[in-house]
This record gives structure tokens, C-alpha cells and sequence, in this order.
């Protein structure tokens, strides 16, 4: 497999893609249902990746009705992950060695997230790589989030290169409709979710793990490992 274009940037989404976050945000989020008193359903949890919160508020008020109480679930759910994540979250694997590779070819790289800054810096931080992207659109830098394209057009902008030069790495369908309407070109490193026929029309490739990623920038520049 080869990219269709020369690929002059890369934009990286975090959770799901960096950080291995989502498993643990996906078991917050049934533990605070269930510390409630009510089932939360999986299906719901999966329509939620890539989401900024307010969607994500949208989408359980879709499923429970305009009567649940979003406020105590929230609170609870807020409580519960931050434990989750009080000992930090791990990178997933290949992050650093991508990171690598695109020192070596002397490539741009920014982060483009639903999450908060707060969340961005805490976990590149925790990781010791957040010094080595060169831009980050996290959910406060835009008034419009993944599935809209804004979050990417805005860190290709931050980056100087025109959004077809870049290559988005994601891990969400939203986040996949986000980069593939920016016009960039989407690879999907599938985590919770699988690729669908939409998640394939709309990537280059579904790559199986960064590393696979990694060896194609190579082979792109003609010096893979």
C-alpha cells in the first residue's frame, strides 16, 4: 500500500489512538451507571467515541429520554474516571516509535482532539511526548467538533501545510469522517471499534497498529527499516 499524495504533515487524534484511554473511559462510564442504578448499554458507550462531551450528553439524553438527570450522572462518571486515570494512562503502542520516524523525515506533526487541553496536557505530559507535536486543536480551539472537519482544517492551518498533504491517523468513525470531510488522508488504527464499509470508503487504509503506519512513512521516503 502506498499513500495517494506525498504526505507533507501528519495530525494525530489522542484517545483511542495515542493514549490507550478508551477502554478505561468506557469502563467509567457503565461503572457510573451502574453506581446509579441503571444499565448503560454498550451500544451507547460506542456512539460516544470521538465525541466532545456535550455530544456525548446528547447522545445518552437521546437514549434515557429528556427526564434523566444528566447532571448526577455526569458527576458520577466524572468521579469515576478520574480515579481511572489517577495512575496515568500508557501510550499505545508504536506512538514513540512513529514519533521517531517522522523526526527522521523531518515531518510536522499536531494533535487533533475532542478532548480538553487540561486532558492533552496531562496525558502527553504523564507520556513525556507532548514537547514533540508541533500544534494541538483540542476541543476549547474550535466551536465545532469531530464529526465536522474543524479540529483538522485548524491543526493542518497551525502547521502551514494544505489539509490534502496531510496524512490523519484516527481511531473513531467520527473521528474518520472528521479527517476523510477535511480532505486529508485517513488511516484508521482501529481500537474499540471495528472499521465499517463507511470507515473503508472514507480511509487510504486500515492499518492494524501504528507500527504498520510507521513502516509505510518509510517506505513512502524510501528508507524503511
Amino acid at each position: 500500500m502506498a499513500f495517494p499524495r506525498p504526505v507533507q504533515a501528519v495530525v494525530f487524534d489522542m484517545d483511542g489512538l495515542l493514549i490507550d484511554s478508551e477502554g478505561l473511559v468506557r469502563e467509567g462510564i457503565l461503572m457510573a451507571a451502574r453506581n446509579l442504578g441503571f444499565e448503560m448499554p454498550v451500544s451507547v458507550c460506542a456512539a460516544m467515541i470521538g465525541l466532545p462531551m456535550e455530544r456525548g450528553k446528547a447522545v445518552i439524553r437521546d437514549h434515557f429520554g429528556p427526564g434523566f438527570d444528566m447532571e448526577s450522572y455526569v458527576a458520577e462518571e466524572q468521579r469515576v474516571i478520574a480515579g481511572l486515570f489517577q495512575e496515568g494512562v500508557a501510550l499505545k503502542a508504536g506512538v514513540v516509535e512513529i514519533l521517531d520516524q517522522l523526526d527522521i523525515l523531518a515531518l510536522p506533526r499536531a494533535v487533533a482532539t475532542s478532548s480538553g487541553r487540561g486532558s492533552v496536557n496531562a496525558n502527553l505530559g504523564f507520556n513525556e511526548i507532548l514537547h514533540r507535536f508541533h500544534a494541538i486543536v483540542s476541543r476549547e480551539d474550535v466551536s465545532r467538533h469531530k464529526p465536522h472537519p474543524d479540529p483538522f482544517l485548524k491543526a493542518a492551518a497551525h502547521l502551514g501545510v494544505e489539509p490534502h498533504a496531510c496524512l490523519a491517523l484516527e481511531d473513531s468513525h467520527n473521528g474518520v469522517r472528521a479527517a476523510h470531510a477535511a480532505g486529508m488522508m485517513t488511516v484508521m488504527v482501529p481500537d474499540l471499534l471495528d472499521p465499517t464499509e463507511e470507515m473503508h470508503a472514507k480511509c487510504v487504509h486500515i492499518a492494524e497498529s501504528l507500527h504498520e503506519v510507521t513502516r509505510l512513512l518509510a517506505l513512502q521516503a524510501g528508507a524503511a527499516p
